[in-house]
């Protein structure tokens, strides 16, 4: 039991056809507790509405608190059973992203009733309210609620945008909503984000990520009625620089913001950071406004005491003076920074800070390979990973993704990549561009057993996300 509780759910049902031993342990419920039917994203794949029937009353019963259905198993026979059979269900996600047609819901009468947390993908082109009105009266316990666009499907050619969902009623069942991501969703505006400001007092982390319809003239009216919230994440929204002004920021709660990629002014970017009463973690990277000057004033006019995560990647106009100066003023207490993208950023300026950098968790660095070409100097890969092994003890994730024309390593950098693996027993990812130095790192940790930390920048990407006060909440998909 203890061994398959580490396995997929296909290997389980594979195991089942071994022996009758076998069989009887794959089938505890205990097992599935946490099931995805969702074929491209666990494997499985149940063909028919009767057996899936079968398998919620059978395998997963009391014992079931997360599923995941696809667009064809959500039915309302379904649907009753989970409610009727699984009383401690209490995250669900709903995949209508692929639906070109909805099922009839008409006579559906049950739902589960214990929601704490649900996730529905959006269709682009089907409408969810026959759905939606039948569900309204079972989720008013619901305190996170994921609804997710079709951002990555969306083309470059200007289509007709269909609003799918009925926000403005979807609000009105979940007054105690805690958390809500709104992401990649063509339709939402600032009217849906007042529509939750008014009737969820409660909430305490928003995200409208890739939401490019969102200016921010909601902003006022947010923060003055939702006087819980902490967390308002707005990564490459539409934002005016008069409408961020005029909210009032002083008399807020927030503490993580996230303004990457929104074209805000260098006057609007100060403006908002030196008025947040305290603030643990920022994103604004992708901001041509973020200059030296904005750094240095932000530093001096702001309450940074509790700043425990900083992300600047992309920010050009940085210069390494103006960063040494503000990480050896305030990096004490940093536990995650991002300066990848930035030329100015190389080995010798990471061993003049990570001194300073001794709480140190993520650190990311490199340049995308389309701007290699950016880079001024080489980066001498040896003195930076045992920069990092001497002073980065607590270090969970690293990115150096350099090019290989970038990085300069020796005959002996087995030893600095042993210093940084023996020093660093925590570190759970390192993430290098495809090359020569990622293969001997990679054969490195192979060898001592440490096979999945070391990892291509093709297929991985660190960040600070990990240091959000609702990381878990958030996370979807």
């Amino acid at each position: 039991m203890k061994i398959f509780s580490y396995l997929p759910h296909n290997e389980i049902s594979r195991n089942a056809a071994v022996c009758k031993k076998w069989r009887q342990i794959a089938y505890d419920t205990r097992l599935w507790n946490s099931v995805s039917l969702r074929p491209e994203v666990s494997g499985l794949h149940v063909y028919s509405i009767e057996h899936l029937m079968s398998l919620i009353s059978v395998r997963f019963a009391a014992s079931l608190r997360y599923i995941e259905l696809p667009m064809e198993l959500i039915t309302h026979p379904v649907l009753h059973e989970l409610a009727n059979k699984c009383p401690n269900l209490t995250h669900i996600l709903l995949d209508f992203s692929t639906a070109m047609q909805l099922h009839d819901f008409n006579d559906m009468q049950a739902f589960p009733t214990k929601l704490r947390t649900m996730c529905i993908c959006l269709s682009e082109v089907i409408f969810m309210e026959g759905f939606m009105r039948k569900i309204y009266n079972f989720i008013n316990g619901l305190e996170v609620l994921h609804l997710i666009g079709t951002y990555e499907k969306a083309d470059e050619e200007e289509e007709e945008i269909y609003e799918v969902i009925n926000v403005h009623k979807l609000k009105s069942a979940t007054p105690n909503l805690k958390v809500v991501n709104l992401y990649g969703i063509n339709f939402v505006d600032d009217s849906h984000i007042e529509a939750f400001s008014s009737n969820c007092i409660q909430l305490e982390c928003l995200a409208v990520n890739f939401c490019a319809k969102v200016t921010g003239s909601s902003l006022k009216i947010l923060l003055s009625r939702c006087k819980k919230l902490k967390c308002l994440l707005m990564n490459q929204c539409s934002l005016q620089n008069d409408q961020v002004m005029a909210a009032e920021w002083e008399k807020s709660a927030i503490q993580e913001l996230d303004i990457t990629a929104t074209d805000l002014s260098a006057e609007s970017i100060l403006d908002l950071l030196t008025r947040i009463p305290s603030i643990r973690w920022l994103s604004a990277g992708q901001l041509d406004a973020f200059t030296d000057s904005v750094l240095k004033m932000w530093g001096e006019n702001a309450n940074l005491k509790n700043l425990v995560a900083l992300d600047l990647e992309m920010c050009d106009n940085l210069s390494e003076e103006a960063l040494y100066k503000f990480i050896g003023r305030f990096g004490h207490n940093l536990k995650g920074i991002v300066l990848s993208g930035i030329p100015t950023v190389t080995d010798s300026l990471i061993a003049n800070v990570m001194p300073v950098l001794k709480n140190l968790r993520i650190l990311k660095m490199g340049m995308p390979l389309d701007c290699s070409n950016r880079m001024q100097s080489k980066v001498h890969v040896d003195q930076l990973t045992d920069t990092v092994a001497n002073y980065g003890k607590y270090m969970e994730r690293l990115e150096l993704s350099w090019d290989n024309d970038t990085l300069r390593f020796s005959d002996k950098s087995q030893k600095g990549i042993d210093t940084l693996r023996v020093r660093c027993p925590n570190l759970k990812c390192l993430v290098l561009c495809d090359g020569k130095y990622y293969e001997i790192v990679k054969a490195n940790f192979e060898r001592a057993d440490r096979v999945t930390v070391v990892r291509t920048s093709k297929n991985s990407t660190t960040s600070n996300v990990y240091l959000l006060s609702h990381y878990i909440e958030l996370i979807f998909n």
